[in-house]
């Protein structure tokens, strides 16, 4: 049977690699994509796909795509109403959102509320809008299938939970490329650096992310709302080879991994076909050969960004948006070679500080700490 699926961010690292299982199963169609600004791969998206619908998120690239796209039966739309018209798609059951950033709000809850199944990649819609996410799921009646590797592990390992509250969570990190180093080692951290992750394949951002630990902080309040637990019964440890990619503690003392190769593929596979395993080519793990695992606890003093992380997430409100928002920012400036390493962190500290929580923010509040949280940023920073 056909399964027709949208895929929003259709040009990075996961949707591309979405396609790829799309051309290696024969049932799933894309009936829409939808990307920011990369014109040419767009093109051969739509060319070798077919989709009834396309967004780039500029208008310009999106005229010069109508052009190129002139001779097929293919719709280019643009900007936020575009990535919205792309997530509401008629014939798909499930969209995937793998855009990067808080752009992803939106769209996901249009495609929610018209009923489509979510395949989440986009970890800063529950960060920032968690507390409105998940209950308008439960409303509409749609599953939110992680594909993020780690809660993905988290939701098979629940999947023989038979209801079982969990004790807690133990959420995987790689450490990144600068696993055991100093402040003082990471100062003069460049671009190029910080973009060799060990263990996995991922956009520019994702790569900085990791490499701060910001992005296990993110996948931390990113947990919370996926699996409803306290903040503080997900714990994350150091696990540099990244074969575990997460566990889940019982109340009995019983604990349940999820193994396997890093291989982004895996979690995105079984978001699609949930709750079928599919045959998925590529290297499998050889126990043979695994002499040891082995587990450290996170530097929370050197990578401070995870533990903003945690204050961030307890105190809630729109202090979520705040973090999320100035790491997004710092990122930005950092790639532009207009901050130092060091300095992404710091900025959100000093963004959280002047933060005043907004209890229990709707869309527009989201959204409105954003833009004030990239206002104190260009006032303070110059940038």
């Amino acid at each position: 049977m056909m399964k027709n699926i949208a895929i929003l961010g259709s040009t990075g690292s996961i949707g591309t690699q979405t396609l790829d299982i799309v051309r290696y199963n024969q049932d799933l169609r894309v009936t829409a994509l939808a990307a920011g600004s990369n014109v040419r791969l767009m093109e051969q998206q739509i060319r070798e796909f077919r989709p009834r619908l396309a967004c780039l998120w500029e208008e310009e690239k999106a005229s010069l795509l109508r052009t190129l796209v002139a001779d097929l039966d293919v719709k280019v739309v643009s900007g936020m109403e575009g990535l919205i018209e792309a997530a509401v798609e008629d014939s798909a059951e499930m969209v995937v959102t793998a855009v990067v950033g808080m752009i992803g709000i939106r769209p996901t809850i249009a495609a929610m509320e018209a009923g489509k199944d979510i395949a989440l990649a986009n970890k800063e819609t529950l960060v920032t809008a968690g507390h409105i996410i998940m209950p308008l799921a439960e409303k509409a009646g749609v599953r939110i299938l992680p594909v993020d590797s780690e809660h993905s592990a988290i939701f098979q390992c629940l999947q023989g939970a038979a209801g079982n509250p969990v004790h807690k969570i133990l959420l995987t990190a790689s450490g990144g490329p600068f696993r055991g180093w100093t402040r003082e080692q990471m100062a003069g951290v460049k671009v190029e650096d910080a973009l060799k992750h060990p263990n996995w394949s991922m956009g520019h951002k994702i790569t900085i992310d990791s490499s701060t630990m910001v992005n296990k902080g993110l996948e931390v309040m990113e947990a919370r709302w996926l699996f409803d637990v306290d903040l503080d019964q997900v714990q994350v440890v150091v696990q540099p080879t990244s074969v575990i990619h997460s566990m889940v503690e019982f109340e009995d003392g019983a604990v349940i991994a999820q193994l396997g190769t890093p291989d982004m593929k895996l979690p995105i596979q079984y978001a699609l076909y949930y709750p079928q395993r599919r045959h998925l080519p590529g290297g499998r793990l050889d126990f043979t050969k695994l002499r040891q695992i082995e587990f450290s606890v996170p530097d929370m003093e050197n990578f401070r960004g995870l533990k903003l992380a945690y204050e961030a997430g307890r105190k809630g409100g729109s202090m979520p948006t705040v973090f999320n928002a100035a790491n997004e920012m710092a990122v930005s400036l950092f790639l532009d070679g207009r901050i130092g390493y060091l300095d992404i962190v710091d900025i959100i500290g000093e963004a959280m500080a002047v933060h005043k929580v907004q209890a229990d923010p709707d869309v527009e509040g989201i959204l409105k700490a954003e833009q004030e949280t990239y206002g104190f940023i260009k006032d303070r920073w110059n940038a």
